[in-house]
């Protein structure tokens, strides 16, 4: 099984620089679609502006559907503060710690962007002392510190930025010759990837999967209910294809496909996920069995929706999730080649 790894990471390159945060995804839906379209496979958008891909199967009367999502990790303006700086809400669920010093980008209404870096109120250690080393890392004592000349409230309001608008994390892509991706945002732009490689091989090679298959590419997963609606009707098997977190105490790593057993929302379906890892093994593929304790999908969001159908979870290992995080090709390799196998065999 040849793949076009350079397309797949040339693409997750390319949507890991499109900002996504949960509520402002309408760029990088754009993207995916011009993929998908690119790839001659017709797509269309659901009401809440998720995007779905077919490609017709050879049965027609039963569909399987794989998901990932473009939203990720991101803020708010929630207050603009007396001296010129920002305080932030959060949109997802990641520690204050990880962000303190990060460059950021405010995007108004009007759609002008602004630069910024994330910082503790006592950020100068040769002011405050011992007070920057102590303060709490949380939201009330971390603010935006602004790339322009503004010292009070009025001065940020007429840059035109106001309460509610998106604030994007630089996510520092950096690829490295030993096959590394390190990146904010591969939780699940490395998903996304993995679909248009999967995607792109079945067209490039003009193969019809076994059953109608779907692509549901979420846009609300990071703030629990991106699959909750418009997953196809005809959907009998659903495959979430999202990261892997290895870590202390956990079987995944950062160069194989994870197949999850559970998660923070139960147990996935036991035959589905047997069938996938038969396929990984009579197909010597490098995989790992998990489970996560502290982790919701998109196909936890199907099932507690109410959906009647099977779910499987599989995805690349990404490491320090919601955090600074790193993946490896291998890892989106293994996953797009058990996409593929389910799809066909």
């Amino acid at each position: 099984m040849k793949l076009d790894m350079d397309y797949v990471i040339e693409k997750l390159i390319e949507l890991l620089n499109i900002p996504s945060p949960t509520g402002n995804t309408e760029k990088a839906i754009d993207f995916v679609e011009k993929e998908f379209n690119s790839l001659g496979i017709p797509t269309y958008r659901t009401n809440k502006g998720a995007l779905i891909a077919t490609i017709e199967g050879e049965n027609k009367d039963k569909e399987v559907t794989l998901s990932g999502h473009v939203d990720t990790l991101g803020g708010m303006v929630k207050e603009i503060k007396s001296n010129g700086r920002i305080k932030l809400a959060q949109i997802g669920g990641y520690v204050m710690d990880t962000i303190e010093g990060e460059y950021v980008s405010i995007e108004n209404s009007q759609g002008k962007i602004y630069t910024g870096t994330i910082l503790i109120t006592k950020a100068s250690s040769h002011v405050h002392g011992q007070a920057t080393k102590d303060t709490e890392r949380n939201a009330d004592n971390m603010e935006i510190r602004i790339d322009e000349k503004v010292s009070s409230k009025e001065d940020v309001l007429k840059l035109g930025i106001n309460v509610g608008d998106f604030i994007f994390f630089d996510t520092r892509t950096t690829c490295t010759n030993s096959g590394y991706i390190k990146s904010r945002h591969l939780d699940d732009k490395a998903g996304v990837a993995c679909i248009l490689g999967i995607a792109k091989y079945l067209a490039d090679n003009d193969i019809r999967p076994k059953y109608t298959t779907n692509f549901f590419i979420s846009n609300y997963e990071e703030v629990g209910h991106g699959a909750s609606a418009g997953i196809p009707e005809k959907t009998f098997e659903f495959i979430a294809v999202d990261m892997a977190a290895p870590g202390e105490g956990q079987a995944s790593d950062e160069y194989s496909v994870t197949i999850c057993a559970k998660d923070s929302s139960g147990p996935y379906d036991l035959s589905l996920r047997k069938r996938l890892v038969n396929l990984a093994e009579a197909n010597n593929l490098s995989y790992k069995i998990d489970i996560y304790p502290y982790y919701g999908s998109d196909g936890s969001a199907a099932l507690m929706a109410g959906y009647d159908f099977k779910v499987a979870l599989i995805g690349p290992g990404v490491d320090a999730s919601h955090s600074y995080e790193r993946t490896h090709r291998e890892a989106l390799e293994n996953t797009i080649k058990l996409g593929i196998l389910y799809l066909t065999e």
